[in-house]
């Protein structure tokens, strides 16, 4: 029994660090392509390492080129949004989940609905409505919608509250609290790992973004890193040949915050997730 338990291990350990390798070959050949030298990107046949690393490429990227400018666009992106949904989705989700008001389930199910809407049947309307208001090519349309609350963290929300016992909401009533002062002194604080596993998802989310800001923004200064890494980096002196090297250099840069982001919460990520998963 001992060896089949031992050997099953093994093979386990074998197929996760297979299965790793794969999964870690795209970023370690992004790593090496963005310390190769144009030319060196195209050699045949390909080395793992280039044999002269160019640290020089990530100096050319930060100094060199309008990166700075694009990285202030995307952390503007994900604050205001981040802010935006923990402020409105946790209080839409606390009535929700705590109070009882007639409607309370249709209300939950038509948000719900939303979810099922792809965002490209949705993109024109958004498009017109904002060319009313005269909010194009501005940060306007990606940050103010997030102050009415994504359905998706809604449901995350709501389903955290529902594991949070009712006797503490009684418990402060009795002490003189109302509902809005439950909500901020009793149940924020305790919803702690749900906040900080919808920071984590809305700020990788926001950091990754390619798809609203290319509908929403023209201007070369507004655009944020998604945008940049794709448009920005040219041969000097050629019409259209891009710059690999240094491209691959901002895509490693770029990975590099998702990624720490990941390790510093992913113990309240897995928290939270799992406490979504109760039952009502």
């Amino acid at each position: 029994m001992r060896r089949q338990k031992a050997s099953m291990k093994i093979i386990q350990y074998a197929i996760l660090i297979t299965v790793s390798i794969f999964m870690m070959f795209p970023i370690f050949w992004i790593f090496s392509n963005s310390i190769r030298t144009l030319n060196g990107i195209s050699a045949w046949p390909p080395r793992l390492l280039p044999e002269n690393p160019q640290w020089q490429n990530y100096i050319d990227v930060l100094l060199n080129s309008n990166a700075l400018i694009y990285l202030r666009n995307t952390v503007t992106l994900m604050i205001g949004n981040t802010v935006g949904t923990l402020i409105s989705s946790s209080i839409v989700a606390y009535p929700l989940a705590r109070l009882n008001f007639k409607g309370k389930k249709l209300i939950f199910a038509l948000i719900l609905a939303t979810m099922m809407v792809p965002t490209v049947t949705t993109i024109i309307p958004q498009f017109i409505l904002f060319n009313y208001l005269g909010w194009l090519d501005s940060f306007k349309p990606m940050i103010i919608p997030s102050f009415f609350a994504f359905p998706y963290n809604v449901f995350l929300f709501r389903q955290f509250f529902m594991t949070i016992p009712k006797s503490l909401d009684e418990a402060a009533m009795m002490d003189g609290c109302n509902k809005w002062q439950i909500f901020i002194k009793v149940i924020v604080p305790i919803a702690k790992p749900i906040f900080i596993t919808v920071t984590v998802l809305s700020s990788i989310f926001w950091w990754n973004e390619l798809f609203t800001p290319l509908i929403f923004i023209s201007s070369n200064y507004l655009r944020p890193l998604t945008i940049g890494v794709m448009q920005s980096f040219r041969v000097p002196g050629a019409t259209n040949l891009t710059a690999w090297h240094l491209q691959m250099a901002m895509s490693m840069i770029m990975a590099i915050p998702p990624m720490i982001l990941y390790m510093f919460g992913s113990k309240y990520l897995n928290e939270g997730i799992k406490a979504t998963g109760s039952k009502e």
